[in-house]
């Protein structure tokens, strides 16, 4: 290994004491691949067979908690015992490479499919969605609990809470999104619900050791989305939880502050500071190659740097480097590349078309999203 880069191989120890090899996570990545009933197809098989090794977290795609939620053809489900024996797969196969598995628990909202849902649901009436009633969201709480129990019978080390990117539990935080007047109209009230029934069927199950994380997006668009000030209350009742980190969600690391906050300063140099060493903060946003990596993780302002386009393209990522191989990292898709680098057919599709969430297409501008 070139020496620069062993800063992202010195392992880290969680508050729970759990040890974690080294800073290089894989970010939840949407493939597009499970089966129709959630379970590992084959193509999902084959991209998680290779992406984990010499990380030290894996995160799962975005797992489905309760029927009605289903935000992407071909997600994964943690809904019921029927999910075990896929889940049990899922854990064993990410573990087998080295990494620590991490289920990503999630409910779309009013961003469901209605194509792949009955019905769909939200907060308040919004969109295409209806407004949950209050015995509907205490069922929507114990399934973020039942998908845990799941986990922890499935062999996983870990769960990440999705609170980001818009989906059900920032719906809930967002006054964007929740107009309610009743006591699911305050923003903190569903996301620390849901925070508590997750380490509730921990502590049931005696396991100090299981890892539970929580991932937020920091700002929203729009005259009512979410700021900075929003934010900072979120972290603040969150690092007085028994959680084990927290993972901001950014297309660009580097990504200004829009409202609520110094707006010369970064959206994630301004978290860090104000979490202040209460939990360690998985970073991410749009880093494609070894070095950038490595000047991530030296701003100091994340413990853990995650990667998601990086490990599309490369699916040996974190073993190049520590093998020395830094080098044969690529950070731009080859259209023509015979294998599609072991990417699902949904998804090469995605990336195809250019989405700006994927990987860069050679030859073309490319840009983060200015969300």
């Amino acid at each position: 290994m070139n020496p620069k880069y062993q800063p992202l191989f010195e392992p880290y120890t969680l508050n729970n004491g759990v040890i974690v090899k080294n800073r290089l996570v894989v970010a939840p990545t949407t493939h597009f691949a499970s089966s129709e009933d959630g379970s590992m197809s084959e193509q999902e098989r084959q991209f998680l067979s290779n992406r984990a090794e010499d990380f030290g977290l894996f995160i799962t795609a975005s797992t489905l908690v309760a029927k009605g939620g289903k935000a992407f053809i071909g997600q994964p489900e943690a809904v019921s015992e029927k999910d075990l024996p896929s889940l049990r797969k899922v854990a064993q196969l990410i573990q087998s490479q080295g990494a620590k598995a991490i289920l990503q628990l999630h409910h779309g909202g009013y961003r469901s499919k209605s194509i792949l849902n009955k019905e769909i649901v939200a907060p308040s009436a919004i969109y295409k969605a209806r407004a949950l009633n209050n015995e509907e969201i205490e069922r929507l709480i114990n399934a973020f609990a039942n998908a845990t129990r799941l986990a922890i019978e499935a062999g996983f080390d870990g769960v990440e809470i999705h609170g980001a990117n818009g989906f059900l539990i920032q719906q809930f935080y967002s006054r964007q999104t929740n107009f309610r007047t009743d006591k699911w109209g305050e923003p903190l009230a569903f996301p620390i619900a849901v925070v508590d029934a997750v380490i509730a069927v921990r502590e049931k199950y005696q396991r100090p050791d299981f890892i539970i994380g929580y991932r937020f997006s920091p700002e929203e668009a729009g005259d009512n989305g979410l700021t900075m000030v929003e934010t900072i209350a979120l972290i603040d009742a969150l690092t007085q939880k028994p959680l084990q980190y927290l993972h901001i969600s950014l297309w660009d690391f580097y990504k200004k502050v829009r409202r609520g906050e110094n707006t010369h300063l970064e959206r994630i140099a301004v978290i860090y500071q104000h979490i202040a060493g209460r939990l360690p903060l998985i970073g991410v946003g749009g880093l494609l190659s070894a070095d950038q990596v490595l000047t991530a993780y030296q701003t100091g302002w994340a413990e853990f740097i995650a990667v998601s386009k990086a490990i599309m393209l490369n699916p040996s990522f974190a073993h190049l480097i520590k093998s020395g191989r830094e080098d044969e990292i690529i950070t731009e898709l080859d259209p023509e590349k015979a294998d599609h680098y072991g990417i699902p057919d949904v998804l090469w599709d995605f990336c195809l078309q250019g989405e700006t969430w994927l990987p860069p297409i050679k030859g073309k501008m490319w840009k983060p999203l200015d969300v």
